[in-house]
């Protein structure tokens, strides 16, 4: 053999352990402690209503019907799961006039659940999936 062919081994080595640790290993490792510490968040944050996952808390709903409440329409991904409280209040007429459900119980649920990003600054925003499926709980005999 040439003393060129002997000088791909330590590479050709380096790659595969590289490629073992970086690749299969630190993956595993990761997802197994996410999956032991933080399962909820591991598994994408799902949601279950009745006894079956309706939804992730982090990926919008296509909720289409007038008696819910729509995720926003200039989300730059376009899968945001929150909307901003102006953008809530301003679908509570809808709401009220589709359901008959009274404004002020609906600006009640909307306030109840405000969020923020770092729990008390940050701009104030709502989750649809969890706001609508109050008023599915809440309201059975209309959200049939």
């Amino acid at each position: 053999m040439s003393k060129n062919e002997h000088d791909y081994r330590p590479t050709v080595k380096l790659a595969i352990i590289s490629l073992v640790l970086c690749g299969l290993f630190f993956p595993l490792l990761v997802t197994g402690l996410a999956q032991f510490l933080l399962p909820y968040q591991a598994n994408g944050e799902m949601i279950q209503f009745n006894g079956r996952y309706v939804g992730s808390s982090l990926i919008a709903q296509n909720f289409t019907s007038p008696m819910f409440f729509h995720r926003r329409n200039d989300s730059a991904s376009g899968v945001d799961p929150d909307i901003t409280l102006q953008d809530a209040y301003s679908q509570i007429p809808r709401i009220h006039a589709t359901t008959g459900i009274p404004s002020d119980v609906l600006e009640h649920i909307v306030n109840e659940n405000v969020e923020r990003t770092l729990w008390i600054v940050g701009e104030p925003y709502v989750n649809v999936l969890k706001l609508n499926l109050i008023l599915m709980n809440d309201y059975p005999s209309i959200y049939k």
